[in-house]
């Protein structure tokens, strides 16, 4: 019979052969990945469309995928996803935090010109109601549909925006609210704001009839142009679009909330 410490000696160099055999054929070791269930995640035919639609997301809120009209029909559980769950949440919070560091980082003047501008669509309200019911983007855009939307002014406010808002006016900042609405639908803009939390801002300014056709970049930075020669510091400016933020008469920090629903060039 061999002896207790031959046969331990043994058993390692068996269970170290084992190993070494097993680490030829994977050299790293592999976790176990912990995958979301139906409930939670959008289920896709094949795992390519959830990369590729995470891609195309960050190529669209990078300006990269430039000039779309609508979301990728493979994406639209992705989207749905994205907008019903909570990261898009988490994202908007985490870009209204960042607003609100920079904003205590400004020396405000005694004048009360250190201003701030809000777009509306995406920005301070959430029209999620209203996509939900129209493919989240998938859909091709359908402007009365769109207008009964604006003039039923239920358009819930995005909470992370609000408090943003709220610390903002506290801070002595003007608020402008510059937004691609005509100007047609300013008393239904002007109820859903003040019905969502949103009140006391300097000025709503809305596209008039002479502004039909003119790119949201170019309408906007002259709007932006006007503020500034009446003597207002655009300190921060806040919208969903690029086409808010671009241009010229820009802020001296622009923040961009995500969206991948629709693009407006």
């Amino acid at each position: 019979m061999a002896s207790r410490p031959l046969i331990s000696v043994f058993l390692l160099l068996f269970i170290g052969s084992v190993i070494c055999s097993s680490a030829a054929f994977h050299p790293i070791i592999r976790l176990p990945t912990e995958r979301p269930t139906e409930t939670d995640s959008p289920s896709h035919s094949d795992d390519d469309d959830g990369v590729y639609c995470a891609s195309w997301h960050l190529a669209s809120e990078t300006n990269n995928a430039d000039g779309w009209t609508q979301i990728p029909s493979r994406c639209l559980s992705y989207v749905k996803y994205y907008m019903t769950g909570k990261r898009y949440e988490s994202d908007c919070e985490v870009v209204a935090n960042f607003s609100l560091a920079f904003a205590s980082t400004v020396e405000m003047a005694p004048d009360g010109k250190d201003a701030w501008v809000f777009d509306i669509d995406e920005a301070l309200l959430t029209n999620l109601p209203y996509y939900m019911d129209h493919g989240f983007g998938s859909e091709v855009f359908n402007e009365s549909c769109w207008d009964e939307w604006v003039a039923s002014a239920k358009a819930p406010a995005i909470p992370s925006s609000l408090k943003l808002y709220n610390a903002l006016k506290q801070m002595g900042f003007k608020i402008f609210v510059l937004t691609g609405r005509s100007e047609h639908q300013r008393q239904d803009t002007s109820k859903n704001l003040e019905l969502a939390g949103y009140t006391g801002w300097e000025g709503l300014i809305l596209r008039g009839a002479s502004d039909g056709g003119i790119p949201a970049t170019i309408y906007k930075s002259e709007r932006r142009s006007v503020l500034l020669n009446g003597g207002y510091r655009i300190h921060g400016s806040s919208g969903d679009q690029w086409s808010d933020l671009l241009g010229f008469a820009v802020a001296k920090r622009s923040f961009k909330l995500p969206n991948p629903m629709y693009y407006i060039g």
